[in-house]
């Protein structure tokens, strides 16, 4: 189920409670997905009723942004649509937020009490038409790393589904390990600089002070957009997910970028460092390695 050579783990679920009852395989899928595997689930979806299929419109995104998202206290933003519509989106998506927490829950017992949920979000912009800087372009191959947020290896843990209505898929590409793809950059990056780091910070640029590990992981998630020869060469694996159906990535661990579709609901959680069943697969603990001394410790993570 875990074969190392394809980044695609398949699981035959259709009850988001049910990997609770499956106890001897929750140390495997846990490892698995550590291990920057993706876990796909063909059978689970989150069943809409029709006045709730009626919000799969784009035009249900403000303006100029580039996802809805409701936070833990309820409130949603960037949302367009009439009252109705909108508090109806939010229940739609604060019940996927519920799912997504079940699913983890019985996936990864080990993670019990140490997950913080991040606003859930609803994209429902055409991937393949969205016009985007080439920093922001998900199509682009990448680790996922927050400009703004220094995380201090503090982990990205997303749950997505496919909400399309018109039968199309979402196309991921999975990239290589993620210590081959940082091998490969990490000669590329300017030293960390503490001051520059108190600096941006200072003037408003991040949220905290960047750690070394935020400074390499931002680098990294922009020099692998910028490389056009990466882009063309570093997919291992090309996966349509249909519409309803779920995965699972730690997507600062697996290197991919999304190909083409479009109406997605995604729940990201996040996991203090060290909390893994392996923390020597972390990404923090991969860069430390590489790097030969501490990365993170700066600060604390910030909300999302």
């Amino acid at each position: 189920m875990t074969n190392s050579a394809n980044p695609i783990v398949e699981l035959d679920f259709s009850d988001w409670a049910a990997p609770a009852g499956v106890p001897e395989k929750q140390a495997e899928w846990t490892a698995a997905i550590e291990a920057g595997q993706v876990l796909y689930f063909p059978h689970l979806s989150l069943q809409l009723s029709p006045p709730e299929r009626a919000l799969l419109r784009e035009d249900m995104l403000k303006t100029g942004s580039r996802n809805v998202s409701l936070g833990s206290d309820g409130a949603l933003k960037h949302a367009a649509g009439v009252p109705e519509e909108q508090k109806l989106l939010a229940g739609m998506l604060g019940r996927y937020r519920q799912l997504a927490l079940t699913l983890a829950d019985g996936l990864f017992p080990h993670y019990r009490g140490a997950l913080r949920a991040a606003p859930t979000s609803f994209r429902p912009k055409q991937v393949e038409t969205r016009t985007q800087s080439i920093h922001a372009d998900d199509r682009r191959m990448h680790f996922d790393a927050f400009a703004t947020r220094p995380t201090y290896g503090e982990r990205i843990l997303r749950i997505f589904t496919n909400l399309n209505p018109n039968g199309q898929p979402r196309v991921w590409r999975v990239g290589e390990p993620f210590e081959t793809v940082a091998k490969r950059y990490l000669p590329r990056i300017k030293p960390y600089s503490p001051f520059m780091a108190q600096l941006l910070n200072a003037v408003g640029a991040t949220k905290s002070v960047r750690s070394e590990y935020d400074h390499l992981m931002f680098n990294l998630h922009n020099l692998m957009k910028e490389d056009e020869q990466y882009q063309k060469t570093g997919t291992v694996a090309t996966q349509a997910f249909p519409p309803n159906c779920v995965w699972i990535a730690y997507a600062d661990l697996a290197a991919h970028g999304v190909a083409s579709g479009q109406f997605m609901v995604e729940q990201t959680l996040h996991l203090a460092p060290g909390r893994e069943l392996n923390p020597e697969s972390s990404p923090l603990a991969i860069l430390t390695r590489l790097m030969g001394h501490p990365l993170a410790g700066v600060g604390t993570a910030q909300t999302v």
